[in-house]
């Protein structure tokens, strides 16, 4: 059977063929997709991680990765960079995406960008003057307590978040030893890290799991929000390997059963639970600097644990030559897509060398541009420099932990092994827009700036590093508006804020945020979960120990009997809590009587 097909075509129809293919054409152009590819790299072309890169185009910021590497999407096939980097030059540039971008950034001298200071909040006026506290030869921040902020006028707030626990093991050795705590020595955030309290792990693929609730304030007739983030948890059997590099302070004013057989035994205890992937280095200082243990592997575990038990104390203390050996080390064992990390371990005397908190500042704002992260573990008493110790954690892109016992050694290097050392997102902070109809003023509890870096008008914020299953919390005490009084005026309806988490991940270049609205889910105080009431009695502790101008109707008595009602019987941690504000009533009651006999 034979089939004849007649197709005629008229000319309209015919040109519209024709065209039909020019117009798709262009509209592939208009809608290309072009990368851009490069790397960044140091005048000694070392890697550069965390350079901030900025695409004109689309006027979007970026990060260049571990090794310095970067990939940007661009509809441009012809597009311009700007490359900025603590410590070196800015630098801006013409690309071709079809070009690899290979591309070196020289140093500052003087370096004048590391010289702002970094800010954890910002909260609309803020008070500006001060510099350092001393307790005695050790040495604070001295820190300014945030105030109460007009939400009408200042309705944002940022703050950086951060899974630092510092502060509470060493309020926990002034009270132990009946000593009052030097008032700077009080974060009341890191108070509240130290329990981990209503930890959520994120739903499966997610980075984070953000929680809110709204609540009648226990000490006054204001509202608390109490916000929780929680990190997502790692499997510690399939993380990446790690490189580890212990510096560990062996000068003579480690020479003490609180510091160096403290950390000893520490340092064996993590050593127990390392894999055959691992890598162990070990870099001493005290009175002269050496690679006490090459790079080993984590099987060899009596070989490092006998390096570790041979560390002896005395000498000086340099400590600035001692940081850039362990940066060494650290980069000729390098482990791509690893864990590369120092471990620094120190009482914080650094007298030999650059020892300023600014001059170490800008050292570790260099040296981290190479990707790796910086864990501070403090010990001692007497001349132990907090300040110092702080300072390097968070410009080092690490954590920061007091060990001011063996159990709590085993508790930050062992139980908590993931949290300490693998971090799930960098350069975390987070902002708050609280409604104005529902807010009058609000105060962040916590979170106080240096009095130092409130003095500088560049008001940088420097975000904070999250470690695996951290759980964060930020309370936020609050005015409400005349239309928001509780339980006269009838719910709103109305969210009490929004809120937007900001973070990097590890291995990616971009900057990722997760948007979360705070809901007007109001509850009394007696009417919310125990957790949360445990956190209102930490609070409380740290408003009563700082000597807060806010904290006037806080009780001991009060905190003590939030902690008791709310605390999990079975947790050791908020039973001593417990003890340790009994002590510390007794403590401060004692001192109110000679003040008054005086």
């Amino acid at each position: 059977m034979k089939c004849n097909f007649t197709i005629t075509f008229n000319k309209t129809s015919l040109q519209k063929i024709l065209l039909a293919p020019f117009f798709l054409l262009l509209c592939l152009i208009g809608h290309a997709q072009y990368y851009i590819r490069g790397e960044v790299k140091d005048e000694k072309n070392q890697p550069l991680q965390n350079v901030k890169i900025y695409l004109h185009s689309s006027r979007l910021l970026y990060s260049s990765g571990t090794n310095g590497g970067f990939g940007i999407l661009t509809s441009k096939y012809y597009d311009s960079l700007t490359l900025k980097a603590d410590g070196y030059e800015p630098k801006s540039i013409s690309v071709k995406a079809d070009m690899y971008q290979r591309i070196n950034l020289k140093l500052l001298f003087p370096s004048t960008n590391l010289q702002k200071q970094r800010l954890i909040s910002i909260s609309g006026d803020m008070e500006k003057n001060g510099e350092r506290h001393l307790f005695g030869n050790e040495s604070y921040s001295n820190l300014a307590e945030n105030d109460f902020v007009i939400a009408e006028k200042f309705p944002v707030t940022e703050f950086s978040i951060r899974s630092d626990k510092a502060s509470y093991t060493n309020i926990r050795r002034f009270i132990n030893q009946k000593i009052t705590v030097p008032v700077d020595a009080v974060r009341i955030e890191e108070i509240l890290n130290y329990f981990n309290l209503n930890y959520k792990e994120p739903v499966e693929n997610k980075i984070f799991n953000i929680e809110s609730q709204l609540t009648s304030c226990p000490w006054n007739n204001n509202q608390l929000l109490i916000i929780n983030v929680s990190a997502r948890k790692l499997n510690f059997e399939v993380a990446p390997p790690g490189n580890f590099v212990f510096l560990i302070d062996v000068s003579g004013s480690m020479d003490m059963p609180n510091r160096l057989p403290l950390l000893k035994t520490s340092f064996q205890s993590l050593v127990k639970t390392l894999r055959q992937k691992d890598t162990i280095s070990i870099v001493t200082y005290g009175g002269t600097i050496g690679v006490w243990l090459p790079p080993t592997g984590g099987d060899e575990k009596q070989k490092i644990i006998k390096a570790i038990e041979e560390l002896n104390a005395a000498g000086d203390t340099p400590g600035e030559a001692a940081l850039r050996s362990a940066y060494k080390l650290a980069k000729s064992s390098f482990i791509k897509d690893g864990n590369n990390r120092i471990i620094l371990a120190t009482d914080g005397d650094f007298n030999v060398g650059q020892h300023t908190e600014k001059e170490l500042e800008e050292l570790i704002a260099k040296e981290k541009q190479s990707g790796i992260y910086l864990t501070c573990l403090g010990v001692g008493m007497g001349n132990y420099k907090d300040s110092k110790i702080e300072a390097l954690a968070k410009r080092g892109n690490g954590n920061f932990a007091y060990l001011d016992d063996v159990r709590e050694g085993e508790k930050i290097l062992v139980k908590e092994l993931t949290q300490t050392l693998y971090t799930v997102a960098n350069d975390v902070s987070m902002n708050v827009k609280f409604n104005a109809e529902m807010v009058k003023e609000y105060r962040l509890i916590g979170y106080d700036n240096k009095r130092s870096a409130m003095s500088d008008s560049s008001n940088i914020l420097e975000g904070g590093e999250i470690g695996s299953a951290s759980g964060v919390t930020a309370i936020f005490e609050i005015i409400p508006t005349e239309e928001n009084l509780f339980p006269q005026a009838p719910l709103l309806k109305n969210d009490i804020a929004s809120l937007k988490l900001n973070f990097r991940l590890p291995e990616d270049s971009s900057k990722k945020n997760i948007e979360y609205n705070c809901v007007n889910n109001y509850k009394d105080f007696k009417s919310i979960g125990s957790n949360l009431k445990f956190a209102s009695s930490l609070t409380m502790f740290g408003l009563l120990l700082k000597g807060s101008k806010y904290a006037s109707a806080v009780s001991w008595k009060e905190v003590e009997k939030i902690a008791k009602e709310s605390r999990d019987i079975n947790d050791y941690l908020q039973n001593e809590f417990i003890t340790i504000v009994q002590n510390a009533h007794k403590l401060y009651s004692n001192k109110i009587k000679r003040k008054l006999r005086r």
